[in-house]
């Protein structure tokens, strides 16, 4: 199979303006996210997928594959779609630009859920990680997933699922991490399908491919790394850098 990684990267962010041109130890965030994904070697090739003069510039100036986006888009996955339009490749896997503690393992782990899928039934996927600070779980700005007996994704919100009625009951909570692995031709339907009412409402691209019977695979993660969504984030990634 050949396995390609693309960054979606775009200039605005409506938390964190400009988040992925600040400084991480010398170098900005998107680098450091294109150098941590290189660094794995499970890819054929990596880029960023990028709206900005900016962030094209800073990849390919030190040395990196970077590629501009001919249209708008609402989401990464969009952006990714049109980008690998041509291209002759078999998995294609969406490496978020905010995340450069990117985990080698966990990366690992999701590509091989495709090498035990002999009938193809996994269209996409993607990480999650077990939660239990209620602050967390109650947070609107991380999205949880819940999962069926075999892993397969049920549903993705920003709001607490399962909500805790009887918080006894044994539920395990889980975070879902923005890193998606995707069959091309699940890729290339994502952008021919309208978004539903689902999607709209969360604002989760996953649930676009839930509302049109696709199927997720989640593959369970230890590593939490650190997103880059605010100011705070930034500094927690500086200090854990060094």
């Amino acid at each position: 199979m050949k396995i390609i990684a693309m960054i979606p990267a775009r200039y605005a962010a409506s938390r964190f303006p400009a988040k992925l041109m600040q400084d991480l130890a010398g170098k900005p965030v998107i680098l450091r996210t294109y150098e941590a994904a290189v660094n794995t070697k499970l890819f054929d090739e990596v880029y960023v997928v990028t709206d900005s003069d900016i962030i094209y510039d800073t990849i390919t100036n030190a040395g990196g594959k970077a590629m501009m986006s001919k249209k708008e888009h609402e989401c990464g996955s969009d952006r990714i779609a049109e980008a690998v339009t041509d291209m002759d490749v078999d998995i294609v896997v969406n490496v978020q630009g905010d995340e450069p503690f990117t985990d080698k393992e966990s990366l690992k782990s999701v590509l091989e859920v495709f090498n035990d899928d002999p009938n193809e039934e996994i269209d996409l996927a993607s990480l999650m990680t077990e939660i239990t600070d209620w602050d967390e779980i109650n947070n609107p700005n991380v999205v949880k997933v819940v999962v069926d007996n075999r892993d397969f994704a049920l549903y993705f919100s920003r709001a607490p699922i399962p909500f805790p009625r009887d918080k006894n009951a044994g539920a395990t909570y889980y975070k879902h991490k923005g890193i998606y692995a995707f069959r091309k031709r699940a890729l290339m339907d994502f952008q021919r399908l309208s978004m539903r009412s689902l999607e709209g409402t969360e604002k989760q691209e996953a649930l676009r491919y839930l509302e049109y019977g696709r199927k997720i695979k989640m593959v369970e993660t230890n590593a939490t790394g650190i997103e880059i969504d605010t100011p705070e984030d930034l500094e927690r990634a500086k200090a854990a850098w060094k």
